[in-house]
This record gives C-alpha cells, sequence and structure tokens, in this order.
C-alpha cells in the first residue's frame, strides 16, 4: 500500500509499505482523508521534541471500515474518525480518566506509524464513530478536539474575556470552542496578518492584533488594562510562551496548548501576584470528541471555511514544503486517499 513517510527532517516520500494485518481486537479502516497538522509540519523540519526517523505520519484521520472484528459495534462501509492516542490503560492517569496524558502513551503519526496511507489497524477503542459528517469534517475531529479540550481545561465560562495567541488551526480550533461556551470576547493574536483578516472574514472573529512591539500596548488599550480571564498560548513559540503571562489578567489562567523543546520561565512576581492558574492542556478526551462531532453535526463549527487546501497522497511530498511556504493562506490542508 502507498504511505507518506518522513525519512528524516526535510526528506519525506510516499512509500510501498506492507498492508497490515488486523489483530485481535482490532479494526482495518480503509482511509479515505488526513488533515496535515502542525505536528506533520514540526515532524518535517525536525522541531518535534518526541520523535523518531523514520515516521508514517498522519494522525487526522477519516476513514471506512474494511474489517471489524466479531462482534464489533462497528459496520464495514461505516464512516469513522480515530482516536490517535493509544494509551497503556494501566498508568497512573489512565486509572485516573486521563488518557490523553498516558505516561506511556503512543500517538500516532509521533510515537508510532500513523495513517497517511491506504490502510490502517488500529484498536476498536480508537475508533469513533462519524456518521452523519462527511470524510473532511470527519479529518478535522481531532484537531477540534485539542482546541475544545483546551478550552475545558480553561474553565471558559458565560462572558468571560479570551485571548487566543496564535491563529493557527488549533488556536482557531480553542477560539471557536471558547465562543461555544459563550466567551463575551474573543481577541486573537498572530504574526501574520492575513490569517487574522481569514479568520475575521470567513470564521467571524472580528478583533485580531497583529503581534508586534506594540502588542502589549495594544491589548491593555482594548481592555482598560485589564487583559484577559483567559489566555491560551497555540503558538509552540517560546518567546510567545513566555510573553503570555503578561496578556493574563488577574486571577486569570493561561493555558499552554503548544509545546516546544525549550525551557519555559516566568517572573515569579507577574505570575503570583495575578494567582495565575497555569494549565498545560495535551491531546483531547472522548467527551472532547464527543462535543466536536456533535458542535459539527448542529452547525455551530464551520468547517467549509476551515478547510482551505485539499491535495493527493501522492502530491504530498512536494506540496507539504510548499504549503509551509505558504503559510499566510493555509488554515487546513487536508490529503485525499483514494
Amino acid at each position: 500500500m502507498k504511505a507518506l513517510v518522513c525519512v528524516q527532517p526535510h526528506d519525506i516520500r510516499v512509500e510501498d509499505r506492507p498492508v497490515p494485518v488486523r489483530g485481535e481486537g482490532e479494526v482495518l479502516i480503509r482511509m479515505r482523508r488526513a488533515g496535515i497538522c502542525g505536528t506533520d509540519y514540526h515532524i518535517y523540519g525536525g522541531k518535534h521534541p518526541f520523535l523518531e526517523y523514520p515516521r508514517l505520519i498522519g494522525h487526522e484521520l477519516a476513514g471506512e471500515i474494511a474489517e471489524v472484528p466479531e462482534g464489533s459495534a462497528f459496520t464495514v462501509g461505516q464512516v469513522v474518525t480515530v482516536n490517535p492516542y493509544i494509551a497503556c490503560g494501566t498508568c497512573r492517569a489512565c486509572r485516573r480518566g486521563k488518557p490523553n496524558c498516558c505516561a506511556r502513551i503512543s500517538v500516532l503519526g509521533v510515537h508510532g506509524d500513523g495513517g497517511m496511507c491506504e490502510l490502517l489497524a488500529v484498536p476498536e477503542s480508537a475508533v469513533i464513530d462519524a456518521v452523519g459528517l462527511s470524510l473532511d469534517q470527519a479529518a478535522m475531529v481531532e484537531f477540534l478536539a485539542i482546541g475544545a479540550h483546551a478550552v475545558r481545561r480553561a474553565g471558559v465560562a458565560e462572558g468571560e474575556s479570551v485571548a487566543v495567541i496564535g491563529a493557527g488551526p488549533i488556536g482557531i480550533a480553542a477560539a471557536l470552542f471558547a465562543r461555544i461556551a459563550g466567551a463575551g470576547r474573543i481577541v486573537l493574536v498572530d504574526t501574520r496578518a492575513p490569517r487574522l483578516a481569514y479568520a475575521r472574514d470567513h470564521l467571524g472573529f472580528g478583533e485580531g492584533v497583529v503581534a508586534d512591539e506594540a502588542l502589549g500596548a495594544t491589548l491593555a488599550g482594548m481592555t482598560g488594562g485589564e487583559m484577559f480571564d483567559h489566555v491560551f498560548d497555540a503558538t509552540g513559540n517560546i518567546h510567545a510562551m513566555r510573553a503570555g503571562l503578561n496578556w493574563v489578567a488577574h486571577g486569570g489562567s493561561y493555558t499552554l496548548v503548544g509545546v516546544c523543546k525549550d525551557d519555559l520561565v516566568f517572573p515569579d512576581p507577574e505570575f503570583h501576584k495575578r494567582e495565575t492558574t497555569l494549565v498545560a492542556s495535551r491531546n483531547a478526551l472522548s467527551v472532547d470528541f464527543d462535543h466536536v462531532i456533535a458542535s459539527i453535526r448542529s452547525g455551530a463549527v464551520p468547517t467549509d471555511a476551515i478547510r482551505t487546501h485539499t491535495l493527493t497522497l501522492d502530491e504530498a511530498p512536494t506540496r507539504l514544503p510548499q504549503l509551509i511556504d505558504e503559510a499566510d493562506s493555509v488554515l487546513k490542508a487536508i490529503i485525499t486517499i483514494a
């Protein structure tokens, strides 16, 4: 079967891989769509902290059931998506109902091979019913669930103010689910003005600020100096992550969704005087996937506007580096797998 493999940084190829054999308790999925995530771009660029090469990438997945074990709740031909966070089920995090941060987690496309291929075998417990969603929509569920999880972790409530730093897919996902949670004000911050313009014109986020040297003064002016009840960093940029504390209101929360390799340091007086709630948000839980699917079905998530680019698996080795260069205009690119 065809598979998209990052052999080493800046070297990505379509290779021929053996067709997977479905194991006990596993479901075989004929892959139809795969979203390209910031993680995939980081893998290509050699910037991901949890990865070894070569790696068959892809964890934003949608497909149709090809084979199921006897007694399965799924049927052949059913449209599904995949929870790509394969947890051990026995560590302390798993025992506490937090498999998203399992001590021995294996994320498809990161710790193990992923789903940008023609066939994928995964545990049935990782398969999620996506009936009623298009294949493109089903491929968006995972990254949207990361944003939904972050918003739930932060506890965004009706009428509260939110700043999202980074208007890429994960930042947009956080902003969308903050809006669904009832946030009274949502301000997007990004270094790229075209991204903010797209979010304004196509997603309804009317307040966007370009991150420049005057960012602090601009945000202070917008809020009467009080800043924001909740700040989400979705940049994975250490400089932005360090600065983000400054945008948190007294009594507010700071949620880190992005990840980077560097040490994160805050000045304690600034952190302490706000009584800041500092939150790490990793992956997502089943409740977040369910919330996303229900929100797509209800029309609360404008999936047609989120998908900005499409390509085929064969085009991916050429197009993926081009998409990085075209980042100003790319929100979500989705690969079609024939």
